[in-house]
């Protein structure tokens, strides 16, 4: 197999998984979140790039096909992701309107964190509690990997998961460099305010949206 189509074929998994999960979402915000805090970003960009390759691999691998057949299986999570999101909308946008829920630390401001084993289970709930995971990630994904034919799909998984691990470094670590900027008491506010929104607005789409 020549090389050049194998790289071309890395590039297009790579593109595709960055076009997957750059959108801003539930996932995207927490990360962002807890970028800003500084708090735990090592675990949850694990946990949310490991997640996805994963889900890659397994749609690579031809999980999709099985999944297809198990619309009771989406539904369940899509109430289960819709009654999850809810409940961390309405916390963010509490603590955005409330100013005891913000704590000094030097010339900026955290929001009070919460320990690494309940980091890591929001993480995880946020990404597997998310039925359109499971369509865009292993069904879309996994069908176009297909297409590539049985030399070149995991070449193009393998380009998925790094746009997965670069983005989701990028989007923890990158917030945590901006931390001085960001962290503002205003400009936190702000930012729990659309963590919040974004969280609420995703829990109705899924509600009122079939995801089959």
């Amino acid at each position: 197999m020549p090389i050049s189509a194998s790289l071309l074929t890395v590039g297009a998994g790579l593109l595709t998984g960055l076009s997957l999960i750059v959108a801003i979402g539930a996932q995207n915000a927490f990360v962002l979140r807890q970028g800003v805090l500084r708090r735990h970003v090592a675990p949850v960009v694990a946990v949310c790039a490991t997640s996805d390759a994963l889900l890659i691999v397994a749609g690579v691998a031809g999980v999709g096909t099985l999944l297809a057949l198990a619309p009771t299986a989406i539904e369940v999570l899509r109430w289960g992701g819709v009654a999850f999101l809810t409940a961390y909308g309405v916390l963010a946008l509490r603590r955005a309107a409330r100013p005891g829920a913000l704590v000094g630390e030097g010339d900026g401001v955290r929001a009070l964190g919460h320990g690494a084993v309940r980091t890591v289970a929001t993480a995880l709930a946020l990404t597997w509690l998310n039925p359109h995971v499971y369509l865009d990630t292993v069904l879309m994904l996994g069908s176009i990997a297909q297409q590539e034919g049985p030399g070149l799909r995991w070449w193009f998984a393998g380009g998925a998961v790094a746009a997965s691990v670069l983005w989701f470094s990028a989007l923890g670590y990158g917030a945590s460099r901006a931390h001085r900027l960001l962290a503002r008491p205003a400009t936190w506010r702000v930012l729990e305010t659309v963590v919040g929104v974004v969280m609420l607005v995703i829990a109705v789409r899924l509600a009122l949206s079939p995801v089959a």
